[in-house]
């Protein structure tokens, strides 16, 4: 099992949450700063260590060899959220999100997870391996709403070769809603705002007052 900690909501009693997975070389320590970020208090929020040891930190997948980690994460992650729902925690009720490697995992585990989830947000990330992912949708999958944004002054992952696979996933029919930003290989205060208004809009219908 993934080492997680559970950052609760202000109003006690949500069961609305909200799963952050970092990129290459954070942890869990790099997102603690997110909750008062986002100003939501109803959101209960879960973050996540990666599998493996990088410098200091953790990662999700060896960028050299991809295919081993990226399977082996995502498994840990299904596990993860299945357990999540075990505790109270429905699919319905929680986003997935993550950044670099992290937004990677979250596309490629939200896309294929078989319950709708309140949305998946990707920043700073790719999509793995997308006419593979596409051709192995759930039939959920095309009912998931993802956001992805991305800073045009990346130099880590290249806003380019992110923009091509856009089109791919809107013709296949996926939800997603696509945002570019004066930034490099980071989050912007801009950037939370649109997080946030996209991840308040998952639980539209859902929320007292």
């Amino acid at each position: 099992m993934l080492h997680n900690e559970l950052v609760p909501a202000r109003e006690k009693s949500s069961r609305r949450l909200m799963v952050m997975l970092h990129g290459l070389g954070d942890s869990i320590e790099g997102y603690r700063w997110l909750p008062e970020a986002m100003s939501l208090p109803w959101l209960n929020y879960l973050l996540v260590n990666a599998p493996d040891d990088y410098y200091g930190g953790y990662a999700w997948f060896d960028l050299n060899n991809l295919p081993p980690g990226v399977q082996r994460s995502r498994k840990l992650l299904f596990e993860l959220l299945d357990d999540l729902q075990t505790r109270g925690f429905t699919a319905e009720q929680t986003t997935l999100g993550g950044f670099s490697q992290g937004c990677l995992m979250a596309i490629d585990v939200g896309l294929r997870y078989p319950h709708r989830l309140a949305g998946i947000v990707g920043i700073s990330g790719w999509v793995y391996e997308p006419e593979r992912l596409l051709s192995e949708l759930p039939p959920v999958g095309r009912q998931q709403r993802l956001l992805m944004t991305h800073g045009t002054g990346d130099p880590l992952v290249p806003i380019a070769g992110v923009r091509t696979q856009i089109p791919l996933l809107k013709a296949a029919g996926i939800n997603v809603e696509w945002r570019e930003f004066n930034k490099p290989h980071t989050m912007i205060e801009g950037e939370i705002t649109v997080v946030r208004d996209f991840v308040r809009a998952g639980y539209e219908g859902k929320l007292e007052g």
